[in-house]
């Protein structure tokens, strides 16, 4: 007489195994970035692809279940870029980054982390524009992108992030007119007289705006303006 495995069990067997495809998919991800860059001081060493997830890899931090909820690798001397499959990670809160050798675009696939709470990729060598896509990032408070050679405008699928506390675009190559609507209409001038700005666009030389201190000219204003010297 055959016996049927009880649910109980089922029901375990089917978490162990979500956890341990889960926990690849993970590991997968974070070794695509390993061996996208260059590691002069071993701070990826322990990320080893054949453990089951990476939990227990240096600079990596789960929660409870297992997933990755933090990335922490500011100052760790990484050079390379970054790889789209970063997209992956969806419970990921923390994305840090800053103050690397880190070149190339930013994956608009970084758009997919709808958890994130702090994008830190300051102080590296971006390139490129800023993607469209980090307007899906709802909770997003921190928003640190300064110190790049990021190009192109502001997206103003940033001004729909009601949650942003900070914003720090400054050192980069933007151009146009910095957005004031939406969440940006809690950045003020006045935030400039703090010691430490919720805010800056500073040195981004064809930025415009009241953010900016540098009004924005626009193109029918200009018109008049050569009508009127013409």
């Amino acid at each position: 007489m055959d016996r049927k495995t009880p649910a109980s069990v089922l029901f375990l067997m089917f978490v162990f195994l979500f956890s341990y495809i889960h926990g690849n998919l993970e590991g997968d991800a974070l070794h695509k970035l390993r061996s996208s860059v260059s590691d002069p001081n071993n701070a990826l060493q322990s990320w080893d692809s054949t453990l089951p997830n990476p939990c227990t890899w240096h600079n990596i931090t789960c929660n409870v279940d297992d997933s990755v909820v933090r990335v922490d690798l500011g100052n760790a001397g990484l050079s390379g870029q970054l790889v789209p499959e970063l997209g992956l990670l969806e419970d990921l809160q923390y994305l840090e980054l800053y103050n690397n050798n880190i070149s190339g675009t930013i994956p608009s696939e970084l758009g997919n982390l709808t958890n994130l709470v702090s994008l830190d990729l300051y102080l590296n060598n971006f390139t490129g524009s800023i993607p469209d896509t980090l307007g899906n990032l709802k909770k997003l408070r921190f928003l640190r992108l300064n110190n790049n050679s990021l190009s192109g405008h502001i997206p103003m699928s940033l001004t729909t992030i009601s949650t942003l506390k900070v914003l720090d675009l400054s050192g980069n190559k933007l151009s146009g007119e910095v957005p004031s609507n939406g969440s940006f209409s809690q950045f003020t001038p006045s935030a400039f007289s703090q010691f430490t700005p919720p805010v800056s666009f500073a040195t981004n030389k064809q930025l415009r705006g009241p953010l900016t201190g540098k009004p924005f000219l626009h193109l029918y204003h200009l018109e008049k303006f050569v009508t009127f010297i013409g």
